[in-house]
């Protein structure tokens, strides 16, 4: 038994909740990520799982071999950085996430001349709106929108983003007047983007306190760029973020209503683990991204 390759797959079976998600994940049969979960065990005497019909849960003493299978393969990945490198140089392979849209626009070109100026390094760029986990996925560096949690991340603030209220100019003609108040909305037609608001109620900032507004939405979708091309075609008022809806207001294809009524804006932070010695190549990146991220932030 390769006592390294069982950690690792035991590991993986846990953060994926099951052999075989650990196996689509790892690309390995399922009968390999048993037998290896299966040796694991043999070779400690205990049971370290136990298999449910829904998920794994851990025992005892799998909780306290998983801790430490942890702390042993983070130990081996920093010695493999040295010995490559990577804290003496920026070199390596860099993992950054950030939101679909916002990393579309603003990270993607920061990345791609990052790789121009620092050729020993490559990136691999998830754009996701999911919370990615720093050490489930692997995470050197992230974009996150909006307020953090407390945890052993250092962030650094690059700027801020609004939730903006806009609507087409041909649906503003045809339902005149425009809103002037946050509850003219009960008489518009609604377009929800569920990953950022509710398609029941939407809140503002009036007199310095958050009013909370019922709403209709005639229509519900899970992405911004629906919402946005909804809201162009006509179909009715739409609560996205600034920089989402940045492009349509240049062109005029959409217009601001309620602008000085938004609620506090959102933070947006670069973050990255505060945990070891960090190496060159994620140093290198966070210096050369921030103040070009706070630039294109500035006017949103």
């Amino acid at each position: 038994m390769n006592r390294l390759e069982a950690m690792s797959t035991f590991l993986a079976a846990i953060d994926a909740g099951s052999l075989s998600a650990a196996s689509r994940k790892l690309d390995l049969p399922l009968a390999t990520v048993s037998r290896r979960v299966s040796d694991l065990e043999a070779h400690l005497r205990t049971k370290l799982l136990v298999r449910t019909s829904r998920r794994l849960e851990l025992t005892d003493a799998g909780r306290s071999y998983a801790a430490a299978c942890r702390d042993i393969l983070g130990s081996i990945e920093e010695a493999e950085r040295a010995a490559s490198g990577e804290y003496i140089a920026p070199v390596g392979h860099i993992l950054i996430t950030a939101p679909i849209v916002f990393g579309r626009l603003h990270v993607l070109p920061v990345v791609a001349d990052f790789l121009k100026t620092y050729p020993e390094i490559s990136a691999r760029l998830i754009l996701t709106d999911r919370l990615a986990d720093f050490v489930e996925d692997r995470i050197d560096v992230a974009v996150r929108i909006g307020a953090l949690p407390d945890s052993s991340l250092i962030a650094k603030r690059i700027g801020s983003v609004r939730r903006v209220i806009c609507a087409s100019p041909t649906y503003l003609e045809a339902h005149a007047p425009a809103p002037q108040r946050p509850q003219d909305l009960e008489g518009h037609e609604c377009i929800t983007f569920e990953g950022l608001t509710s398609p029941v109620v939407w809140t503002f900032l009036q007199s310095k306190s958050e009013i909370s507004v019922a709403i209709t939405s005639r229509l519900v979708v899970n992405t911004a760029e629906a919402a946005i091309d909804a809201a162009v075609a006509g179909l009715g008022v739409t609560q996205v973020l600034s920089y989402q809806v940045e492009a349509a207001l240049q062109a005029g294809t959409l217009k601001l209503i309620l602008n000085d009524l938004e609620t506090e804006p959102s933070p947006v932070n670069l973050v990255y683990s505060g945990q070891g010695l960090l190496p060159l190549k994620t140093r290198a990146f966070i210096d050369f991204a921030k103040e070009r991220l706070r630039r294109g932030l500035k006017d949103l």
